[in-house]
């Protein structure tokens, strides 16, 4: 049966749900995203990725800053929605909008709750060294991340897997997980969990403070790191190239064997390896500054980096 369906998302992860419900034949009576940023070099005004997908269907757009005054709660409720899909919105919904839908509000959150509740799940799990996460239906309630799982899917977070890579997977996933949730909604057969009060964790948004590499880690905890914020914010170093000190992002990593000071160069054999404070780790994919990322191989071809140089 088709849902009258609000759907409230804002980034490019948000977009494979927007459009499986609309393929699904439900009806999306609007769209709520944030509102268009400054963005490019000429800093003209840029929709977000929900916006402009939800235009293509032909769907309203609501861009509100707030959700917090009567005019926009009483717009929402008029829409007179069976129910709200939320998907990485950006804004806190007060108890008026949760409760304005018929069936309430359901969440696309990409892991495995009660563990990282919050705004960075996917880079926080591999930053953590998770083996696995998931992506979940949640039923929203006013406190964060702490409604029942209604539908969950559990996906393997392999040894090299970067955080650009998990949230493809996850996005993808979540799309297929949602439309199964409305199908079960639509047939009053929707269940519910209600989550454990043990291994709540919390997955603070990141800051740019973090993203420096801290070499003085075990190999493992610096390879965590790496592909955590990869490719975006990046984790990066310093490095001493053609007589200038020069900031490096690095964007693929993986655990190598060798030990030495902290931060220095080990071997230059096809890739950078560079020594942690236990083990090492070879750098597979870099960024310099003002540059795309290419390979530690292609990296070393332009840099003349030495065996014994250091980075911090």
């Amino acid at each position: 049966m088709s849902l009258r369906v609000v759907f409230m998302g804002t980034p490019d992860f948000s977009v494979p749900t927007l459009m499986e419900i609309v393929g699904q034949g439900h009806e999306v009576v609007a769209c709520y995203s944030q509102p268009p940023r400054p963005a490019g070099r000429g800093m003209d005004l840029k929709k977000s990725p929900v916006h402009e997908a939800a235009e293509s269907f032909g769907i309203p757009v609501f861009t509100p800053t707030t959700l917090k005054g009567p005019e926009d709660q009483a717009q929402f409720a008029a829409l007179g929605a069976d129910v709200a899909v939320v998907v990485a919105y950006g804004l806190l919904l007060p108890k008026a909008i949760l409760e304005a839908p018929e069936n309430g509000c359901l969440n696309l959150h990409a892991s495995m709750l009660p563990r990282w509740r919050g705004a960075a799940p996917i880079n926080r799990a591999i930053m953590a060294g998770d083996k696995e996460t998931a992506v979940q239906v949640m039923r929203m309630e006013e406190g964060l991340d702490t409604g029942p799982v209604c539908m969950s899917e559990t996906v393997a977070i392999s040894e090299n897997m970067t955080a650009g890579e998990l949230h493809d997977q996850l996005s993808s996933l979540g799309g297929d997980l949602m439309v199964r949730a409305l199908a079960a909604l639509s047939r009053s057969a929707l269940g519910e969990q209600v989550q454990s009060e043990d291994g709540v964790t919390y997955a603070a948004k990141l800051s740019k403070q973090e993203s420096r590499i801290d070499w003085s880690l075990p190999a493992e905890n610096v390879h965590n790191h790496i592909r955590g914020l990869s490719p975006f914010p990046g984790a990066w170093c310093e490095m001493e190239l053609g007589g200038k000190t020069e900031r490096v992002k690095v964007l693929r990593s993986s655990l190598a064997d060798g030990n030495g000071d902290p931060g220095s160069v080990l071997t230059v054999d096809g890739a950078p390896v560079v020594a942690c404070g236990a083990n090492a780790v070879r750098l597979d994919q870099v960024q310099r500054a003002g540059k795309k990322p290419m390979t530690g191989e292609d990296f070393l071809r332009g840099a003349a980096l030495s065996v014994g140089a250091h980075v911090s």
